[in-house]
This record gives C-alpha cells, structure tokens and sequence, in this order.
C-alpha cells in the first residue's frame, strides 16, 4: 500500500459511510487476489461472514466491507469479518452521487490543490494521464484532473466514433475541470484526450454505474464488472483499515 496522505483520513470516513446508508451490512467482498490460491478467492467473489479464509504461503487477498479494506497475506487461516470499527460520519456515496458536479467535487476531493500531486484526489475525477475505463454515476458532471498544473494548458478531448472535438483551457494553478459540454458522455463512449507535451493521447471509456448503492462492497463490485481497475486501485487504497490481521 501507499502512504497515506494526511488529510486521506478525511476521505475514508466520507467512503466509509456508505456502510451506514444501508438497512443491511453485504458480505465481505474480495477485491484483489495473487498467489497459488487467487483462483479460489477471485475479485468480485463475496465471502461469508462466518467463513474462514484459507491462504498458502505467497498468497494474498484484499477484503473490502463496510469498514473498509484489509490485506491478508498467507500463510495462514483468517476470518472473513474485519475488527475493525467503521468510522462515523454523514456523508454518503448516495448523496455524492446525486449531488451537483461541484459538490460532488468538494466531498469526493478532500485534499487541497497544489500545483503537483501525485495521487488523484477523488475516486470520481477523470485522470487527464491515465487511460482507463471511467465509471460515473452523472453523465451530465465529470470532472477532468491533471497532476501537474503548474503552467496552463489547453486539452483536445476528440470523441472516438465521429471524431468529433472540443477544446478546454486550464489555466496555470488549476488541477481540475468540467468536462466540455460540446462533448455530452454517454455510457460506452470512448474518448481520446491529447495536448502539447503529451507523449500519447491518453483514452477513456465511460461506464455509466447505478447511483445511490447503499455500500462500500456495491461500489466495488460495479468497479470490478465494469473493469474500473484505476478507481478500484484508489479505492483499495482510500478505505484501508489501519493495521494487518493475524492468521
């Protein structure tokens, strides 16, 4: 796992939330496997509560629940169920997801812009540098960012099946966007964003996602279907629980 950005904390209780939104708690849900037993626990597969969790020597299984995400690494014989206790907080994935872009931009993104950031703030904002799968709750609200907004830039988006384009400016000290309203997203829409400096113009395609899932384990399994590996990466990343388990 990364560091941890000291403001990330902030960002797991508004994730973690999600587990408090629902009547009910889903079973813990694996999100990333390797080693000789990743066929028995792929991504996607949901586990038990009261199963036990059986790992080789070189295994390793990443869970993810309502209390967020933990690496279990063999070997060993571990319970599915964290011990962790799930952070308290108002903010839901719901009304992220219902929300207006700008707000949606102010609760998924807590960290504050700065001219050079490694990490990609929000699991929703679209990586100007990085071709992926893009999966969105509100077609009508996404949102560009760069790493680097040191000096302006001016970004080509070009639409795949007609090859139609629309420019959008960015101005020195602006890390992030709206996308350009020329250009509507549609789900399975696929795009190529190109500007000077750019060695490759970088590609996106949108999944529209179902709004409002009332979990952490139903946000990752619509990631993990729609193959939304970037976003399930931060994900993983955002919501880990603090500390390993013991087999």
């Amino acid at each position: 796992m990364h560091s941890i950005n000291k403001s990330r904390p902030q960002l797991l209780a508004a994730l973690l939330a999600l587990s408090l939104a629902g009547s009910a708690v889903a079973a813990p849900l694996v999100v990333r496997s390797a080693g000789p037993s990743a066929k028995a626990y792929p991504a996607g597969k949901a586990i038990p509560d009261d199963a036990k969790i059986v790992l080789k020597a070189n295994d390793m299984v990443v869970l993810l629940d309502g209390k967020g995400t933990r690496t279990l690494t063999g070997p060993g014989t571990f319970s599915a169920t964290a011990s962790a206790v799930a952070a308290q907080t108002g903010s839901t994935l719901s009304a992220l997801a219902s929300s207006g872009g700008e707000r949606r931009a102010r609760i998924g993104a807590v960290r504050s812009v700065k001219s050079t950031d490694s990490h990609n703030p929000s699991v929703w904002f679209v990586d100007l540098e990085r071709s992926s799968n893009m999966c969105i709750a509100d077609p009508t609200s996404v949102t560009l960012w760069r790493h680097d907004s040191e000096a302006a830039a001016t970004v080509t988006v070009t639409r795949v099946s007609d090859g139609k384009a629309a420019s959008l400016d960015l101005a020195a000290g602006q890390a992030r966007a709206a996308w350009p309203a020329a250009l509507p997203v549609a789900d399975g829409g696929q795009y190529k964003l190109s500007w000077v400096g750019a060695k490759t113009p970088t590609a996106v395609k949108f999944i529209v996602i179902k709004a409002g899932s009332p979990g952490l384990e139903d946000m990752a399994q619509s990631l993990i279907k729609a193959g939304c590996d970037a976003q399930l990466n931060l994900l993983i990343e955002t919501v880990s629980v603090p500390g390993q388990p013991q087999g």
